[in-house]
């Protein structure tokens, strides 16, 4: 059988270019999944220390630290940056690590294309911080940048934030676009469907996600520009437009959104609750049923987020029943997750701690989002901390600690080197009591009803702003433990040797698929098996 070898960068390089030129014009997938993992790291600790900044304003009532104004920019920065700059790559630096090597494909479908689908970043976000710096005020009308804030009355530099969501789109949509071929395309002979990593099924959907998503933001962001300078009228009430188009726009992307920053790492929780079990994942296809039906419900969801625009009362029943109604996939997958462990041989490693600590936070964050969906408490509940504290419980469990879990599981075989188990462990304890520190006061300040994005408040709620306010700079500070982790193991080239199975107490279950082991693994380079051999 005729092999044919492929260069790790890119095919007809005798010579592959070294030092920054190869991080540069890298078409392999280890190379790019590292890169998306290093930028998501930086733009990690630049979107966290907005967030300080904003905490340090709210620990005391009265007290005038920083501009409103520049408080106003931060929260929008820190919630675009979050989502957009950390959480996305990350994902995307996950799938690029280890999509190709647990199909058993050699890259992924198209290597240059994943090349520029990672540098259009850099640039996006270069641009966005930039606004801060320019003339005139940054960004200031939150995330979710509703008409007519960000129209009729944004700043100048909403011109530059349009072109930087317009990159990120782009990104997003040649990243999955390329994901989805992968696993269409290129899984290694003889896995079936029902045979991939639940990991890989997270993506495949996060794909579809994207690809009907991304598009429809771009329009929206496209139709601002228009409103701002080409004298449409959209948004614009005064000109028979209507400034509520502009939140069904938003979250019938928003909304989807949320499930994109979630599902795959529902994935790598499945892969590490088992891996730390010593079991096969429960009910395997109910699993990747749920994965499906959670992806095609977050399209009829969207107007649990406008209760209080005056929709119709229709509406509003038939958008409450349908939000209550994605708590059943995602029961599912927390009963599948719970039953993998019962009577499981378990250990808890740093990967299975962050793993058993989302299982309980998104639990919480769940809970707070049933109370949410229910219109008549909606009403109370809209624009106040209540929501802060509940989307804050979703995505630091369900996209940031399963990040964490994944991290840790898979660093081993990253960089041949086991991470410091102490340190990693520390790194949980911090982060997880620092979060509920921060977070859990939120819901109580909500409920007494204060409002979110404020930078002053009223003098009752100061004891539980301080304690989120200490919590913040516990959680943020413990997350250079976490950096000294990574730097020890990937640059010091520090600790214990992996072995070939580093978790090998779980039966070589790294993997996580009930079908034979990639022929591609780890230890070998990548071949190509052209197809008549097959």
């Amino acid at each position: 059988m005729s092999e044919v070898a492929v260069s790790t960068h890119g095919v007809g390089h005798n010579n592959p270019p070294k030092g920054l030129l190869r991080w540069i014009t890298t078409t392999n997938h280890k190379d790019i999944g590292t890169l998306y993992l290093v930028l998501s790291l930086i733009m990690f600790f630049v979107a966290g220390t907005m967030a300080l900044v904003i905490r340090t304003e709210l620990f005391e009532p009265g007290k005038v630290l920083v501009d409103p104004e520049f408080f106003n920019q931060m929260t929008t920065l820190h919630g675009l940056i979050m989502v957009f700059g950390v959480i996305m790559p990350a994902l995307a630096g996950l799938a690029n690590w280890m999509v190709p090597l647990m199909i058993g494909a050699p890259d992924m479908a198209f290597p240059r294309l994943n090349n520029w689908s990672f540098w259009i970043l850099p640039f996006a976000f270069t641009l966005l911080i930039s606004t801060l710096f320019m003339t005139g005020p940054a960004p200031d009308f939150g995330w979710t940048f509703y008409a007519p804030l960000s129209t009729t009355y944004g700043p100048k530099s909403t011109d530059y934030f349009i072109l930087s969501i317009h990159l990120m789109g782009i990104s997003s949509i040649l990243a999955s676009l390329n994901i989805v071929v992968t696993i269409f395309n290129m899984r290694a002979p003889g896995m079936k469907w029902f045979e991939m990593p639940i990991f890989i099924w997270g993506w495949l959907v996060t794909g579809f996600l994207l690809l009907a998503v991304m598009p429809v933001l771009a329009g929206c962001v496209t139709m601002m520009l228009m409103d701002r300078h080409f004298h449409t009228s959209f948004f614009n009430a005064a000109g028979g437009g209507d400034p509520v188009l502009f939140q069904h726009i938003f979250w019938f992307f928003g909304h989807p959104e949320v499930y994109i920053l979630i599902l795959p790492g529902f994935g790598i929780i499945s892969a590490v609750i088992q891996t730390f079990s010593r079991k096969r994942l429960f009910g395997y296809h109910a699993m990747v049923y749920a994965t499906v039906v959670i992806a095609i419900l977050a399209f009829a969801v969207w107007m649990h987020h406008m209760f209080v625009t005056g929709a119709p009362l229709g509406a509003q029943l038939f958008f409450m029943y349908t939000t209550m109604l994605v708590a059943v996939p995602t029961g599912i997958k927390v009963f599948n997750w719970i039953a993998t462990l019962y009577k499981g041989s378990i250990t808890f490693e740093t990967p299975m701690l962050f793993a058993l600590g989302f299982l309980i936070l998104f639990t919480i964050g769940g809970f707070s989002g049933l109370m949410l969906s229910i219109a008549p408490s909606d009403y109370q509940y809209r624009d106040s901390y209540f929501v802060v504290a509940h989307f804050h419980y979703v995505l630091v469990s369900g996209s940031l600690f399963t990040l964490f879990a994944g991290i840790y599981y898979w660093l081993p075989k990253w960089t041949g080197r086991m991470y410091n188990e102490t340190l990693g462990q520390l790194h949980f304890w911090l982060t997880a009591i620092s979060m509920n520190l921060t977070f859990f006061p939120m819901h109580f300040l909500g409920l007494a009803g204060m409002p979110r994005r404020i930078p002053d408040y009223a003098l009752q709620f100061t004891d539980f702003n301080q304690i989120a306010s200490i919590g913040a700079f516990i959680f943020g500070f413990s997350q250079l433990i976490f950096l000294y982790i990574l730097f020890r193991a990937c640059i010091l080239r520090r600790g214990e040797q992996a072995p070939a199975k580093p978790w090998d107490g779980a039966h070589g279950l790294e993997w996580s698929v009930p079908s034979p082991a990639p022929y591609h693994t780890f230890d070998t380079p990548p071949k190509v098996v052209p197809a008549e051999a097959h």
